[in-house]
C-alpha cells in the first residue's frame, strides 16, 4: 500500500500554498508528490508560474498531459458533444480526473486546496467519503484565498497573469463554469478564445447553451450574450483534480436524492 502525500498543483495561489505547507509538514516523513495537469487552454503565463513555484517548492512537479484530446478543452467539447452537464464539465473529468485515476496509487493521501471560505465543502466531502483520507492545510490554518495570494507575493513570485488582470482564478480562458459577467470580460480581453467557444456552440446547438433568460425561460448562446457589466472577479469553482472529485460526488448524491 502506498502512503504518498499527493498535492495537486493547478497553477493557482491556493493550490501553491497548500502544496508548500504540505511539503513543510510531511516531506521528512512521507513521499510527497506534486502533480499538475497541463491544459492547452490556460494562459501561457501559468507555465511561468509553475516554474517559479517549482523553485519555491524545491521539488519537481510531475506534469500529466492528455494525449487523446491534445489536452484541449475545445476538442473535448467538440468530440463529447456537450460543454456542461448535471455532474459538471467534461473537460475536468476527461483532462484531469481521468489522468489522475491512471496515475494514482492505492493509499494515496490527497491534499485539498480548499480555503477557509470553503470549509463546508470539505465537511461535505468527508461526510460522504469517510474512508478517503484527505488533508486541507489551508483550512487547518484558517487561510483564505487572499491570504494565499499575499503569501505567494511575499515569496517573491508574481501571480499568474489572469489574477493580475483581475480574474478570480487561473482557470482555462473562457471556463464554462463562469457566468454572464465573466464571459463579457472574456469577450473583451480574449476575443479569439471567446469566438472559438461560440463556434463550438454553433455546431452543438441549444443543448450546449450555458445561460438562461429569466424572463422568457429560454436558453441562449454565448454569441447572443448581451451588453452588461464585465465581472473579472466573478467567483468560479476551482478547477483541480480533487475539487472535481468532490463536486462529482456531491452531484451524484444530489441526483440520488432526486430519484429516491
Amino acid at each position: 500500500m502506498s502512503h504518498r502525500i499527493v498535492c495537486q498543483f493547478s497553477c493557482g495561489a491556493a493550490s501553491a500554498v497548500a502544496t508548500k505547507l504540505a511539503l513543510a509538514e510531511y516531506s521528512d516523513t512521507h513521499d510527497v508528490q506534486i502533480v499538475n495537469a497541463f491544459l492547452a487552454n490556460e494562459h501561457e503565463d501559468n507555465r511561468r508560474f509553475a516554474q517559479d513555484c517549482e523553485a519555491w517548492f524545491g521539488q519537481q512537479i510531475t506534469v500529466l498531459r492528455d494525449e487523446k484530446y491534445g489536452a484541449n478543452v475545445l476538442e473535448v467539447f467538440r468530440r463529447e458533444r456537450y460543454m456542461k452537464g448535471r455532474t459538471g464539465a467534461p473537460c475536468t473529468k476527461i483532462l484531469k480526473r481521468r489522468l489522475l485515476d491512471n496515475w494514482k496509487q492505492p493509499g494515496d493521501v490527497m491534499v485539498f486546496g480548499y480555503t477557509a471560505e470553503e470549509a463546508d465543502r470539505l465537511d461535505d466531502f468527508r461526510e460522504r467519503n469517510p474512508h478517503r483520507p484527505v488533508i486541507a492545510p489551508l483550512i487547518e490554518r484558517g487561510l483564505g484565498k487572499e491570504d494565499c495570494k499575499a503569501m505567494i507575493q511575499r515569496a517573491g513570485i508574481e501571480l499568474p497573469l489572469m489574477y493580475r488582470m483581475g480574474y478570480e482564478n487561473a482557470n482555462c480562458i473562457g471556463c464554462v463554469k463562469g457566468g454572464e459577467g465573466y464571459f463579457r470580460a472574456i469577450r473583451e480581453d480574449f476575443p479569439e478564445q471567446f469566438e472559438a467557444l461560440c463556434v463550438i456552440q454553433d455546431d452543438l446547438g441549444e443543448g450546449s447553451y450555458l445561460f438562461r433568460n429569466r424572463t422568457t425561460n429560454t436558453r441562449f448562446s454565448l454569441r447572443s450574450l448581451g451588453d452588461g457589466p464585465a465581472r473579472r472577479n466573478e467567483k468560479l469553482p476551482a478547477c483541480s483534480f480533487f475539487c472535481e472529485m468532490a463536486e462529482a460526488d456531491l452531484a451524484a448524491a444530489q441526483l440520488g436524492r432526486c430519484h429516491s
